[in-house]
């Protein structure tokens, strides 16, 4: 008994074999893209890290050198990405190295002291800013009367907050100059919005004791762990 013929295929299910190849091909090639993108997110973090521990461990240095010379070594000017301070949160749980400026590339790398606003402890309303998805994500639980510690070369400030704000990015009065010492803080709002997010959030905080030397304990020693 002779068998039927393979039947031959027709070019309907040859274009139903090439779009599932094709389909595969892309679903292999997004894969690949994802890792990709997974794999640069984590070295961009990594590097954001590190390069956070050794600007600590710098201004670390620099106190202990200003402390041991007492405090006769003049503040040389700073340039883009110098480290200015750290600064701390204790309730919501944030300790950050400020660095100078507010370029793309350092704000990557840690909360940026505004250009042209005074520097954190001297008088006036100094701005910080920073990226919600990353050194400032913990913004979001920031209450009004949260203290705020900053640590620079010249001392240690406490600070209470007074206000919290969302405003339009071109708002610029928030850092109008101010006799006292004051701090702004400033991230992008809403804080889980995909994207380029439309707002921005403020917080304003007030001086309310005076300096104590760089070199004092803060109160926050288990977060430099």
């Amino acid at each position: 008994m002779t068998s039927n013929p393979t039947s031959p295929i027709t070019d309907q299910q040859q274009f139903a074999r090439r779009g599932w190849h094709f389909l595969s091909w892309i679903r292999h090639f997004f894969l690949l893209i994802g890792v990709l993108l997974l794999s640069y997110v984590a070295l961009v973090l990594v590097h954001a890290r590190l390069y956070q521990h050794n600007a600590l461990n710098t201004l670390d240095q620099q106190i202990h050198a200003n402390a041991a010379t007492a405090g006769t070594h003049a503040i040389p000017s700073l340039k883009e990405g110098d480290v200015v301070g750290r600064i701390l949160i204790p309730r919501i749980n944030v300790t950050v190295a400020i660095l100078q400026g507010t370029t793309p590339q350092t704000l990557r790398l840690g909360v940026g002291h505004i250009d042209g606003t005074p520097l954190p402890g001297e008088a006036g309303n100094s701005g910080i800013a920073g990226h919600r998805d990353t050194f400032f994500r913990n913004l979001r639980d920031l209450r009004s009367g949260d203290t705020i510690q900053i640590q620079t070369v010249a001392g240690i400030s406490n600070y209470k907050v007074d206000w919290l704000q969302i405003i339009d990015p071109k708002d610029t009065a928030i850092l109008t100059p101010s006799k006292g010492s004051e701090i702004t803080l400033v991230t992008c709002y809403p804080f889980h919005y995909i994207g380029s997010a439309p707002e921005r959030f403020a917080a304003h905080a007030h001086k309310f004791q005076t300096s104590t030397p760089a070199n004092t304990a803060l109160d926050l020693p288990s977060l430099q762990k």
